[in-house]
């Protein structure tokens, strides 16, 4: 049969209609997959990420210069504090025995990795877990602490960055001497409990012997014993007091108390000159914290601290206060004072 016009004609319209939308389909086709991935993927693309939880473990009065040094170096590495990651940070204010709580609720928050500041510190968050990343940033000898089996491969779940400050302690009293020539008896007080303060010990003795000081060592288990060694201070007929490397029972508080009294010499600069040490000798905790970042990125990463070497800090810097020797009346001799990284006028 034959087909009028319009049938012929509505008729070979077909075949070319069902192509243009067929057509049209098949350059739609990517836009309908990747709509459909979408919808039926983890809706975590829509929603913000989860911040990477750092937590920090001192035990000092405030945020010490390891921290701010580890957020400007994690900020040179691009990442943003509450952008990236967030920060928890525990002081414990020379308590020890508030080391191991505070420890625990390190551990509690869920923190994906736990930075500390000493070796105290380090012990305490060792104690309260063996699966969370710990970087520590101002251990002076982590092998002989038993911290690490190596500086290159340092084993379990802790890596970070070592100090010099163990064989500094003779330097420093040194030091001590070139600022006071006429020292004589020099106070050292430590935690009997604390592996480092102890082992410098017997090397602060040596260098004693050689500079013709006579080293008052005295040792303390409590704060009742520092409050009351302290009060009678004036009975040890010292000269000086060399403050030890760590900040428990609130010894470096107590010391840094005599200050306009009694010329005090610290192993960092940090707090203690700024409130009124006389001088201080040792490694640059800023520059161990901004170090740390490096380590604390790769673990970010996804790295294991077990394979992440151990760096350490030997940037060493000499502060003096002049405004503290001249309260003490002391004259400090130019050759020492162009020595000294950095003067407080």
């Amino acid at each position: 049969m034959l087909l009028s016009t319009a049938q012929q004609s509505g008729h070979s319209e077909i075949p070319s209609r069902l192509k243009r939308q067929t057509d049209t389909w098949w350059c739609m086709l990517p836009l309908i997959i990747l709509a459909v991935c979408l919808s039926t993927s983890h809706p975590s693309w829509a929603e913000p990420a989860r911040l990477f939880r750092i937590g920090v473990l001192t035990a000092a009065w405030g945020k010490p210069p390891h921290v701010q040094g580890l957020l400007d170096g994690l900020g040179e590495l691009g990442y943003r504090e509450d952008h990236d990651f967030v920060l928890g940070i525990r002081f414990t204010r020379g308590k020890r025995q508030d080391l191991e709580r505070a420890a625990f609720d390190l551990v509690e928050a869920q923190s994906d990795l736990i930075v500390t500041t000493s070796i105290v510190t380090t012990q305490a968050v060792q104690r309260a877990t063996t699966q969370i990343p710990i970087v520590f940033t101002g251990v002076e000898d982590p092998v002989g602490s038993g911290l690490i089996h190596s500086y290159a491969q340092p084993g379990g779940n802790i890596t970070g960055i070592s100090t010099l400050d163990i064989i500094l302690a003779p330097k420093r009293l040194e030091v001590f001497q070139d600022l006071i020539p006429t020292l004589k008896r020099v106070l050292y007080v430590y935690d009997p409990t604390d592996v480092y303060p102890t082992m410098a010990e017997g090397l602060l003795k040596q260098a004693a012997h050689r500079l013709g000081i006579e080293l008052v060592v005295r040792t303390v288990e409590t704060e009742a014993d520092v409050h009351t060694l302290f009060s009678q201070v004036d009975q040890l007929e010292v000269d000086g007091i060399l403050s030890a490397t760590c900040c428990v029972l609130n010894i470096a508080g107590s010391i840094l108390e005599l200050h306009q009294k009694i010329p005090t010499m610290f192993h960092t600069a940090e707090f203690w000159i700024e409130h009124g040490a006389l001088a201080s000798y040792g490694p640059n905790t800023y520059i161990s914290g901004r170090q740390s970042a490096h380590i604390v990125e790769k673990i970010m990463k996804g790295a294991n601290p077990a394979t992440i070497p151990v760096e350490a800090n030997s940037n060493i810097q000499f502060i003096i206060n002049l405004k503290t020797a001249q309260i003490l009346g002391i004259d400090i001799p130019p050759k020492v004072l162009v020595r000294a990284n950095h003067v407080v006028r």
